[in-house]
């Protein structure tokens, strides 16, 4: 029961998985590789284009088929568009740790406890789905998190 775990060529992440995981681990790097794109005014501002990727297995045994960054890709655009606290140069970016520490949290517990989601059944959260939770919980469910005991 090993995780599988994809990242992109990052060096710092060599590190940080093996002082995470040590060898409990399936850790594949996707590097993915980018071209330029022609300097003219249309395309001055647009992405460089991606060309290929190249899939390595770091240690473990990762499933070839599996090795990808689409959906921690798709997780980070999802809390960039639902916190604003993780857009620069608004009024909304966490200048305390703290702040964005609890912003982060009450943003996972509405997203996995409250939250339905398209691509489960329309009255299903991913709490219930995963089996951690049997019923979809209220915001209210969550503010009485905060009362004392």
């Amino acid at each position: 029961n090993k995780v599988q775990l994809t990242t992109d060529g990052y060096k710092p992440y060599f590190v940080a998985v093996d002082d995470a995981f040590g060898a409990n681990v399936d850790y594949a790097m996707l590097q993915k590789i980018y071209g330029k794109v022609k300097d003219t005014p249309e395309t001055r501002y647009s992405p460089a284009v991606c060309m290929g990727a190249r899939k390595a297995v770091i240690s473990g045994n990762p499933d070839f088929n599996h090795i990808s960054t689409s959906f921690v890709e798709r997780q980070n655009l999802t809390m960039r568009m639902s916190m604003r606290r993780f857009t620069r140069l608004t009024n909304a970016h966490s200048k305390r740790f703290e702040q964005h520490a609890a912003a982060v949290a009450l943003h996972f517990m509405y997203y996995n406890f409250v939250r339905t989601h398209e691509s489960l059944d329309k009255r299903t959260t991913p709490a219930m789905a995963a089996g951690v939770e049997k019923r979809r919980w209220t915001l209210m469910d969550i503010a009485r998190l905060l009362e004392p005991n």
